[in-house]
């Protein structure tokens, strides 16, 4: 079992930035990867952002590459999330993932509100 809390949402104007944190109760190094999605209202849940655990490789959305960037703290086991020059279109609930021998765990999520 992994334990995963989120942090960081709010609201924010378009063209500011928020940092988003997972917190994992295991070691990220046991962890296959980690990654946030995000889901709007009326839309389906996406993937915004992965690391992988084993060498530290990074895959993005292409409607945030470029503004988001995803990162982990190791000793912290925590995986952050910068999003930089939002737009309105990034508001939705922001959900941290991680892979741990083959199952996916979820956070309860997080909400972000970009104001136009």
């Amino acid at each position: 079992q992994v334990q995963l809390v989120e942090s960081g949402g709010g609201l924010v104007q378009a063209g500011g930035s928020l940092r988003l944190s997972c917190a994992a109760s295991e070691s990220i190094f046991s962890i296959s990867s980690m990654g946030w999605y995000r889901q709007a209202p009326g839309k389906q849940r996406e993937l915004v952002a992965l690391i992988i655990s084993n060498g530290g490789s990074t895959h993005y959305a292409d409607s945030v590459m470029g503004r988001f960037t995803i990162s982990r703290d190791n000793a912290k086991n925590t995986v952050h999330l910068q999003m930089n020059s939002l737009k309105p279109e990034d508001t939705a609930v922001y959900y941290c993932n991680a892979i741990f021998y083959f199952k996916d765990y979820w956070g309860k999520g997080t909400l972000v509100t970009v104001s136009s």
